[in-house]
C-alpha cells in the first residue's frame, strides 16, 4: 500500500471523527447516524491507518520510506 493511501485513510478518519464530534455537541441525529457511531467509525479508520503505517515502517527497512 502506498503512503498516499495511508495518509488519505487517516485524513478521512479525522474528517469523520470531527463530524461525529459536531453531531455530539449539537445533539443531532441523522437517521441511524449518531455522534457516538460516527466517532467510533472515525476512530476505527484512524487506528487502522496507524496500524498500516507502523506495518509499512517495520517492513521497509532497506528502502527509502518517504519516496515510495
Amino acid at each position: 500500500m502506498k503512503n498516499k493511501y495511508i495518509i488519505t485513510l487517516f485524513v478521512l478518519g479525522i474528517i469523520i471523527t470531527t463530524f461525529g464530534a459536531l453531531l455530539k455537541i449539537i445533539h443531532f441525529k441523522i437517521g441511524p447516524l449518531t455522534g457516538n457511531l460516527t466517532l467510533i467509525i472515525g476512530m476505527f479508520i484512524k487506528i487502522s491507518a496507524a496500524i498500516l503505517f507502523i506495518f509499512k515502517l517495520i517492513s521497509n527497512k532497506n528502502d527509502v520510506f518517504l519516496n515510495k
